[in-house]
């Protein structure tokens, strides 16, 4: 099956200019930061929504305020990439947490779906369970999921193919890493183990 990523965004249509300078620092195209300047600061990305979790309960990104956030977006019938992302993500907290306990607490991994048609808030909610204990699942209508995707620069297509009841859903699979207030920090290398997942937690949750 296809890869949900569409190799990588190189087939969706053009991201914008923000975001593709996002895309070329995680590659290592960026100057990178250091301990007091994070990579993100100051970037235009997340903001206010008010989504529904996997019981059915409207969750607000202010509920969030006093805790650092691990962000992604994907869908629960991604075939390759999402699951393995979220594997990587759920073990690279826990090995901060297991490190770090009071640090750990304060990191809350969400989980938004670009699928809303599928994933309804069971579904959502039954999906994120079975990788972090403390994973937050989130859906709502395709204009309130457009809208957050949007804030997070994080692109997104359905793809299906004529005469077909399936689909895929393409998707941008950056991981931001959040400050307590909501702004950006660093985008966490999905791309690596799980280990430097935790690293990149250990050098800016404080």
């Amino acid at each position: 099956m296809a890869d949900c990523t569409m190799d990588r965004f190189a087939r969706l249509a053009p991201l914008p200019a923000f975001a593709l300078a996002l895309l070329l620092a995680a590659c290592g195209g960026g100057t990178g930061g250091t301990a007091q300047q994070p990579p993100l600061a100051g970037a235009r990305i997340g903001g206010a929504f008010a989504l529904t979790d996997g019981k059915g309960q409207t969750v607000r990104d202010s509920d969030f305020t006093g805790r650092y956030r691990i962000v992604y977006f994907g869908y629960t019938f991604c075939p390759d990439v999402c699951p393995v992302d979220l594997q990587k993500i759920a073990a690279g907290l826990k090995a901060f947490e297991g490190a770090h306990p009071a640090l750990g607490a304060r990191v809350v991994p969400i989980f938004i779906t670009v699928d809303p048609e599928r994933d309804t808030p069971e579904v959502v909610g039954r999906y994120v369970a079975a990788f972090h204990p403390r994973m937050v699942g989130l859906t709502g209508s395709p204009e309130a999921i457009a809208e957050v995707a949007r804030t997070y620069a994080v692109p997104f297509a359905k793809r299906q193919d004529p005469g077909s009841t399936e689909y895929l859903m393409d998707h941008g699979t950056q991981a931001y890493l959040m400050d307590p207030d909501g702004k950006p920090i660093a985008l966490l290398p999905t791309d690596g183990d799980p280990q430097a997942i935790a690293r990149e937690l250990e050098r800016w949750v404080r």
